[in-house]
């Protein structure tokens, strides 16, 4: 079973670009580790302000390691993207048997 997490967020009034390239920059990170399967970031089509964050991870260990070392790292050097929301994030961890997933065709990247 792939796990998958989903994030719909909303950024402060004025912090709407910060936090988009803050997103982007720990989506490429997860993309770059061992047991990520994807990662992206999408925008609500009316209001640009609302984020889409979705991750694909190969096991709960995968997504458990990385997301450890984004606290560990990225948000050691920019001090976190809590500051930047407008409240609580909504968050949810789906398990996806893999061959669904896979159904998905998610693009090679290599």
């Amino acid at each position: 079973m792939a796990w998958v997490e989903t994030i719909v967020c909303s950024s402060k009034k004025g912090t709407d670009a910060r936090l988009r390239r803050m997103l982007k920059a720990r989506q490429e990170y997860k993309r770059r580790q061992k047991g990520c399967i994807g990662a992206w970031v999408g925008r609500g089509p009316e209001n640009s302000d609302m984020l889409l964050v979705q991750s694909a991870f190969e096991t709960a260990e995968s997504w458990k390691q990385i997301s450890k070392e984004i606290q560990a790292t990225l948000d050691v050097e920019d001090g976190g993207i809590e500051g930047l929301l407008l409240g609580p994030p909504l968050v949810g961890i789906f398990e996806i048997p893999n061959e669904e997933l896979q159904m998905m065709e998610f693009m090679d990247q290599s």
